[in-house]
């Protein structure tokens, strides 16, 4: 094995040992490049560095017709680029992460696109990863017969997915949800199968530049190394592009009670798969730490949770039941559901939705409260235990223009909740009479 590998699978061991989960360490604003923001925080407790950089390309941003664009555009960046010494294929690609040690990956979702890169912060090591992911990042190559296999591929994965009770579930729950919003729309077999070459090359012209980007650093590196990173990353990214045309507005639920809450759809399963939920709200929302804490009573706190409590506990009609919110830059969601057998899914839809309705309609007790907020506050340095966590919570507060000293302050603003605050919150944002519930199975077989 690689030395370095070897190096690195040591320190992947002792992580979660090293970390000082007390001392909240500080984010750094870095030097602006090529209109891209950059952030730091700087921890020794490991040789490593992990770096992060948004895009603002995510699914939102599909052209109509050809959902799974802005997945693809990521997905296909490691199977080839141009780099500094010429043409790497993704055998080349591959081998080189694995002699380094490294990881580099890519993901997309709703709103953004995320290349991921962990590297040993020795210098020479860290440079070649960041000069590796700068060529995937900048300069992918997008060839046809690879594009034309990934796509093979990707409609094969669609079509067991369509076999998968949850994954049906979850697509048509947010049609109902996001409406004509572009999030509505999902990857199908006839959307990928329009995707080409030069549509992938055209996303990434358009989509992947240095103003739509923002880079994260956690790890052992010092701010003239930060600086150094950032530019090598996005040397080759130009800083703007043409105009992008604004995105319509999220439609919140409409006032009036729903003419059609609930969307019911034959499925050949053993249980019924049920989702409940609304449009809800972004995360810099004033209100978004009541429904926090709201929602950890709810249904966020495991078997502490009301609805654990009353579908579970009490009357056994499934194993798990769960809520949250789901808030996003530009917007969020309120989602609940549960799985039962196809014969209970009546009651236990009503019994979750009784309990969220009168959750809404009185609140928590005093004494849940406490519990709650206890149990998140005591909680939290689990969530900053580590480089990766800490890398979360810096790319979250910085992509959602949050205060940086939020992880600072954060606990404290759990603690300050009233019930007052938790009551007037879900008041203003949920009801039951503009819920869409989805219901996936036989519910009376």
């Amino acid at each position: 094995m690689n030395p370095f590998v070897k190096s690195l699978a040591a320190c992947l061991f002792t992580f979660g040992f090293l970390g000082n989960v007390h001392a909240i360490l500080p984010i750094e604003k870095l030097d602006s490049y090529k209109g891209a923001k950059a952030y730091l925080v700087q921890t020794k407790a490991l040789p490593m560095v992990d770096i992060e950089v948004s895009i603002d390309a995510g699914d939102r941003y599909d052209p109509a017709g050809k959902s799974g664009l802005a997945d693809m555009t990521a997905a296909l960046m490691n199977y080839g680029a141009r780099g500094d010494k010429g043409l790497l294929n993704e055998a080349q690609i591959a081998d080189e992460i694995a002699d380094l040690g490294a990881n580099i990956g890519l993901s997309v979702g709703g709103e953004r696109a995320i290349l991921r890169i962990r590297s040993l912060s020795r210098k020479d090591l860290r440079d070649r990863a960041v000069q590796l992911a700068s060529a995937m990042l900048s300069a992918p190559t997008y060839d046809s017969k690879i594009v034309e296999r990934e796509k093979q591929r990707t409609i094969t994965g669609l079509l067991e997915a369509e076999t998968k009770p949850e994954f049906v579930l979850e697509r048509r729950f947010k049609k109902s949800v996001y409406g004509n919003y572009p999030l509505a729309d999902s990857p199908t077999v006839k959307s990928v199968s329009t995707i080409n070459t030069n549509n992938l090359k055209e996303f990434h012209k358009q989509f992947y530049r240095g103003d739509r980007m923002i880079v994260s650093i956690v790890g052992d590196v010092d701010r003239p190394q930060a600086n150094e990173i950032v530019q090598a990353l996005l040397k080759q990214i130009p800083q703007s592009g043409q105009a992008i045309t604004k995105l319509p507005e999220l439609q919140r639920s409409p006032v009036e009670p729903l003419s059609q809450r609930e969307i019911e759809i034959p499925f050949d399963a053993q249980q019924a798969h049920i989702a409940m939920g609304m449009t809800a709200v972004a995360r810099n929302n004033p209100d978004y730490f009541p429904l926090l804490v709201g929602n950890y009573i709810l249904g966020g706190g495991g078997f502490v949770s009301r609805l654990m409590s009353e579908v579970r506990e009490k009357r056994g009609l499934a194993y798990s039941v769960f809520s949250y919110f789901a808030p996003g830059k530009d917007n969020g969601i309120f989602q609940a559901g549960l799985q039962t057998k196809n014969d209970q899914a009546s009651v236990a839809l009503e019994v979750m939705s009784s309990t969220i309705g009168q959750f809404i309609a009185d609140g928590p007790t005093p004494s849940e409260l406490i519990a709650a907020k206890a149990n998140l506050v005591n909680g939290y340095p689990l969530r900053i235990d580590n480089n990766r966590k800490l890398l979360d919570n810096v790319s979250s507060i910085v992509w959602n223009d949050l205060p940086l000293d939020t992880m600072d302050i954060w606990t404290k603003q759990v603690e300050a909740v009233t019930l007052d605050q938790v009551n007037a919150a879900f008041k203003k944002y949920l009801a039951m009479d503009r819920m869409k519930i989805v219901v996936l199975g036989a519910k009376n077989k």
